[in-house]
């Protein structure tokens, strides 16, 4: 797999992180540098600890499913990224007693937010790509975009969270037609 489409992965999987960093961005105005920077350290090392789970799981199955393992992957990409962009309009606003900046909230919304890589996981693992190379990358870009989008939340509030995660959805789903044609074409 190429790393620019590892990189399209990793901005797909990220926007459910971003999403959530945006709207604590809005909603919790005492949020400091110090609370985005533990936010996104969760958030990216949640991004690149679930992929590996997956991965792993996904090497079991390998020899098992190889011959249709292109259509596997494409099923897990378009169920994901429909399921995100399904998600997209059911964003509610956060409460103000679910307080990002305490730990088992922060636990639970990077568990939440990185339950999709564990698929995308499966699939690299089925489409035997290196995996150290793709959680680094899948890790670095969450957390980037994680601690912009609390800032981006401070400056612009709820505009922009539900067409993240639509965005989001619609990069993976092309991913995924993307391995299939490939495979077809073959």
């Amino acid at each position: 797999m190429q790393v620019l489409t590892i990189v399209f992965i990793a901005v797909g999987l990220a926007m459910d992180a971003f999403a959530v960093s945006v709207i604590t961005g809005s909603v919790c105005k005492g949020f400091k540098r110090c609370h985005a920077l533990r936010m996104a350290l969760f958030f990216g090392g949640f991004q690149a600890l679930m992929p590996i789970i997956g991965f792993l799981a996904g090497l079991g199955l390998r020899d098992y499913i190889s011959a249709s393992d292109h259509w596997i992957a494409f099923a897990l990409l378009c169920f994901v990224g429909g399921k995100m962009i399904y998600e997209s309009f059911k964003i509610e606003k956060a409460e103000s007693s679910r307080d990002p900046s305490n730990l088992l909230v922060l636990l639970a919304l990077s568990f939440a937010t990185s339950i999709d890589a564990l698929a995308v996981g499966i699939t690299l693992s089925l489409l035997q790509t290196p995996i150290l190379v793709a959680v680094t990358v899948i890790g670095l870009i969450t957390f980037v975009l994680s601690y912009l989008g609390v800032g981006i939340g401070k400056r612009f509030g709820h505009f922009f969270e539900s067409r993240i995660e639509i965005i989001g959805g619609l990069i993976l789903i092309a991913i995924g037609l993307k391995i299939v044609i490939e495979h077809l074409s073959a």
